[in-house]
């Protein structure tokens, strides 16, 4: 449970919140889980956008190509918080899983985006069809999400607590890199 107390800042009339160090660590791994979660997806897809015709919405996936690419995010991750080999194998277990599981879901997402674009070009339209599609995409970006965020939360437990604190600040780092979280 998250305890805070609100100060007086001084000066302003304002209060402000002050959150306990546990309160503060919980945000942090969400926080770090969030941006791991959107950093794999998202590196993953760009990527595969990026190489043409035969990239990710195009051509098979090949499971041992997606092994391979894990591997290789799991090998810079583990150098990067200092994982031991134990540690790295253990976090490519984990990733490969997800990335098994997550997999056929490229070829729902296909499907929908098809689906869509059939639904708005129809003479007329099905809006019922469309608020049926919506909802099915909605389920699937949550049944997604969940997979992500409890292969995750296994990938936290793997890690020591200053290891995530490394990761953490990597994730910063590149957060701004990237300029998430502007104004």
């Amino acid at each position: 449970m998250e305890t805070s107390t609100l100060t007086p800042e001084t000066g302003n009339g304002t209060c402000r919140h002050r959150h306990s160090p546990s309160a503060r660590l919980g945000r942090i791994v969400v926080v770090l889980a969030v941006a791991a979660a959107a950093g794999f997806a998202g590196g993953y897809a760009g990527k595969s956008y990026a190489q043409g015709p035969h990239g990710f919405w195009k051509a098979a996936m090949d499971p041992a190509r997606v092994d391979d690419r894990v591997e290789r995010m799991v090998r810079h991750l583990a150098a990067e918080v200092d994982a031991t080999p134990e540690q790295r194998d253990k976090l490519n277990g984990i990733a490969k899983s997800a990335a098994r599981d997550l997999l056929p879901l490229r070829e729902k997402m296909r499907t929908a985006r098809t689906q869509a674009v059939a639904l708005v070009a129809a003479p007329q339209i099905d809006r019922a069809a469309i608020e049926k599609l919506r909802v099915e995409q909605v389920a699937l970006a949550d049944g997604t999400s969940k997979r992500i965020m409890d292969a995750l939360a296994e990938a936290a437990d793997v890690l020591t607590p200053e290891q995530r604190g490394k990761l953490a600040e990597h994730a910063r780092r590149m957060g701004e890199r990237r300029s998430w979280g502007r104004s």
